[in-house]
């Protein structure tokens, strides 16, 4: 065989081997259709619908590095470092009843390697004004600042609330689960309370009533707080009355606190502020049976806020509390913070 029929034979094999594969040829089956991910612009920023759904979900959180400083704040030191990661998921869908939405929030505390905690720290339903869940009361609400010290020794609680609002005001009423109150000697902490609140704005001021009455303690408190823009800053003033230690207001029979918070730049904010309290308890959640015989104190402190760049700050705070019962204290902390 010379070397002209060798390559018309290999020619003619290869022509036959490539139209077998071509009549066999595999069809690759067509992609199906995805559905990409949509803004959902029905209840502000963030929001994007569940792919498959109507649902809109938003999720938002910070991250927080924070240096704690105090006497034995971190045992036997003085100081002490932690970390936290926040992240908060919140769905909302249209009904005949108006915007049904649900909330989880869930925390992550890190104080040193091996020290670690999650746990959940709120989750609740909310439509048409009805709300049932885990989630902070009115009392957790306080004046700009860090100084002062008007709420509960625990705000968060499962409750169920029933809000009125618009956009400048609201007024509700709310049964809160109290087993993380405050509780009498040889008692437990395990009850019930009713809070109300109401607030709203007018222009420049701000303004909101609080009032709670813990049933197992037989006491209840109440709390005014109103802020008012003045000049280059805000100026804040609040009092509490409290007819006995109960889990809504222990610290003191009663405190009125006060605080200027100057916007010094469009980035930098320096806050002023102080307290005073009358028959001054503390912050213990074993509590006496009343305030009888109790000191007063008086507490000052500074708040600096400062923003580095969009969604990341600092905050530095200092604060003095002066008791007549015991050995005066200063404590504060420096704060890094990116949300996101």
């Amino acid at each position: 065989m010379n070397i002209k029929s060798l390559l018309l034979g290999s020619a003619a094999a290869l022509a036959v081997v490539s139209g077998a594969q071509a009549a066999d040829a595999i069809v690759a089956a067509e992609p199906e259709p995805v559905e990409y991910v949509r803004v959902c612009d029905a209840y502000g920023t963030g929001y994007f619908y569940i792919p498959g759904t109507e649902t809109c979900l938003k999720i938002n959180g910070y991250i927080r590095f924070q240096v704690n400083v105090g006497e034995d704040v971190g045992g036997d030191s003085d100081w002490d470092a932690v970390t936290r990661g926040q992240v908060q998921f919140t769905a909302k869908s249209d009904t005949e009843y108006g915007p049904l939405t649900g909330v989880i929030v869930m925390q992550f505390n890190a104080d040193n390697a091996s020290d670690q905690e999650a746990h959940l720290d709120s989750a609740y339903l909310d439509v048409a004004g009805f709300r049932a869940g885990l989630f902070y009361s009115w009392w957790d609400d306080g004046l700009s600042g860090e100084t002062d010290d008007i709420g509960s020794v625990e705000t968060l609680h499962n409750s169920i609330r029933y809000q009125y609002e618009t956009d400048s005001f609201y007024a509700g009423i709310s049964v809160d689960e109290l087993e993380d109150g405050v509780y009498k000697v040889g008692e437990e902490a395990n009850n019930v309370g009713v809070a109300v609140g109401l607030g709203g704005k007018a222009g420049a001021f701000s303004y909101q009533l609080t009032a709670g009455y813990d049933v197992d303690n037989e006491d209840g408190a109440v709390r005014a707080m109103g802020t008012v823009d003045i000049g280059p800053g805000t100026f804040g003033l609040a009092g509490v009355y409290s007819t006995g230690p109960n889990s809504y207001y222990s610290t003191a029979e009663w405190a009125i606190a006060a605080e200027y918070a100057i916007k010094a730049t469009d980035k930098l904010k320096i806050t002023p502020a102080v307290q005073y309290y009358g028959n001054y308890f503390g912050g213990d959640k074993v509590v006496p049976d009343d305030f009888d015989g109790l000191g007063d104190a008086w507490k000052v402190g500074l708040t600096v806020d400062y923003q580095i760049v969009d969604n990341f700050y600092a905050k530095v705070s200092v604060q003095y509390l002066d008791p007549d019962d015991a050995d005066d204290s200063t404590s504060g902390y420096f704060r890094l913070q990116r949300a996101f």
